[in-house]
């Protein structure tokens, strides 16, 4: 597998990744918002776990989407 290759196979995963994590957190916060269980514009914590056994790899990355942002 060249490096072309093996970067094309990453980006077409994290674009699905990027795709159906976007949807999901989109449903997840109206629903979550319509049920009373989250206001408006309230700042919400996430994280996402990026695991590869095989390569002993578990990348974490934590943050905060704040709904209140200007972009």
């Amino acid at each position: 597998m060249t490096q072309e290759q093996m970067d094309m196979a990453i980006r077409r995963f994290l674009k699905e990744v990027g795709i159906t994590s976007h949807r999901a957190l989109a449903e997840a916060i109206a629903e979550a918002e319509k049920a009373g269980r989250l206001a408006p514009g309230a700042p919400i914590k996430v994280s996402m776990t990026l695991q590869a056994p095989e390569l002993g790899l578990e990348h974490k990355l934590d943050g905060t989407l704040d709904l209140n942002s200007p972009e």
